[in-house]
């Protein structure tokens, strides 16, 4: 991190690099593909004539080019550094976005489609957080910020993207393709942007370009590079473990089951699926300043707050599915959104915080695979649903959350004051 010490003694390069901002924008980009898809699953039972277990598959596909890419991304841009991994990921949002356009009634290209999403939305949840942390550090005003910086721009894709996805698909022409061309555009633009972003992690191969420091370390093996021994850190296992998978737990239950199950007074379908996918990850964004501030010392209070807003979540949401009642659901939606934010910001300041400079991708990338294990939550509950119904599942999720809730408490006392940095390293 040489580099980042010396840009800010210089005022004038400091001013030269920091270029946060196109991270960010491809940040967004890859999150507005990852997610576009969400709100459209009724479309595509209607319109193509995919039976639900078809379209989980193609949601799940989405999950699977996630994992392997924020796995070995992260550990990867910590060795070759963050633009070789991250410019090419709006590129293969793109490419994803174009399979989806031309395929809407062939699973396998739909399928290949959300393959290339996720992989993606994994380089850029990994890669792009970490170099926005990093750039941020050569702005006076943006130490400290990086993780709300880099959550707000993937909230923000999530948000904008599921609902100009239903939007479009429910009221404009081309329902099955205008979406993701559109989002083809956005992802082009988000290339150009990231052009001008410098190097923060240089390699020991030669000079970064755009950096006047060449790291000198003795190059080690790359399965080295991939362990991440920071993950076994006491207050990685015993408070961001716990929580992490309700971070998408909360906000899939609020735009992947609520509205399906909801949206029986009304034909535009799509359009309520877009709604309740705003309301919440719109909320999840309008959230986070808060969550940075009651993490800015310690992160636990943000942390149990979050896990406490979401469970209260469930139980709205499950009084809407036994009541029917289209405004709690949206109530439901707002609440588990909210605890959806501040999980989201507040988990990555917690990462932030543990991770040393050689592996803060790495652990970042561990923290967002971990977190998208709520991703399944969806599948799961409609697998057990014919069992014993929605509502209670979601009664159940609550009391889930509040064993995970008592953890992170009191796992936070018992690993206060382990050192931020890992062994090992």
């Amino acid at each position: 991190m040489q580099q980042l010490v010396e840009a800010r003694a210089d005022p004038e390069r400091a001013g030269r690099t920091v270029r946060w901002g196109g991270v960010a924008a491809a940040l967004f980009a890859v999150a507005w593909g990852g997610n576009q898809f969400t709100p459209l699953l009724t479309m595509y039972r209607q319109h193509s004539g995919f039976s639900s277990q078809a379209v989980t598959v193609l949601l799940a596909a989405y999950v699977i080019g996630i994992i392997p890419a924020l796995l070995l991304g992260g550990p990867l841009s910590d060795r070759y550094g963050r633009r070789p991994l991250m410019y090419p990921a709006p590129l293969i949002a793109a490419a994803g976005s174009a399979l989806l356009a031309v395929g809407a009634s062939a699973e396998p290209v739909l399928f290949a489609g959300r393959l290339l999403s996720g992989v993606a939305l994994g380089l850029g949840m990994a890669v792009g957080s970490s170099w926005i942390k990093e750039l941020s550090m050569l702005d006076p005003a943006g130490i400290g910020r990086g993780a709300s910086r880099s959550s707000t721009a993937l909230s923000a894709g999530f948000a904008v993207g599921a609902a100009a996805a239903a939007a479009l698909a429910q009221y404009a022409p081309w329902p099955t393709a205008l979406a993701y061309l559109l989002h083809i555009v956005i992802a082009l633009a988000a290339t150009v942007a990231v052009i001008g972003a410098p190097e923060t992690r240089p390699t020991n191969r030669s000079t970064s370009r755009g950096t006047d420091t060449a790291d000198t370390r003795p190059r080690r093996r790359l399965i080295d590079d991939l362990r991440v021994p920071a993950a076994r850190q006491r207050r990685f296992l015993l408070v961001v473990l716990p929580m992490a998978p309700w971070i998408f737990g909360f906000a899939g239950s609020a735009y992947a089951i609520l509205p399906t199950l909801t949206g029986g007074w009304t034909a535009a379908d799509t359009a309520w699926s877009g709604l309740h996918c705003l309301l919440a990850l719109g909320c999840g964004i309008a959230v986070q300043p808060l969550g940075r501030r009651l993490g800015a010392a310690d992160a636990t209070r943000a942390i149990v707050l979050g896990l406490a807003i979401g469970i209260a979540g469930l139980l709205v949401g499950s009084t809407a599915l036994i009541t029917g009642a289209a405004i709690g659901s949206l109530i439901a939606a707002v609440v588990l959104g909210t605890g959806y934010g501040m999980l989201l910001s507040s988990g990555l300041q917690e990462v932030q915080r543990i991770a040393g400079p050689d592996d803060l991708a790495g652990l970042t990338a561990v923290y967002y695979a971990l977190s998208y294990l709520g991703f399944c939550v969806p599948a799961v509950l409609a697998a057990l649903s014919p069992l014993v119904g929605y509502p209670v599942l979601f009664d159940i999720g609550a009391g889930i959350g509040l064993i995970a809730l008592l953890v992170v408490l009191i796992g936070s006392r018992t690993a206060r004051g382990v050192s931020a940095q890992q062994p090992g390293r």
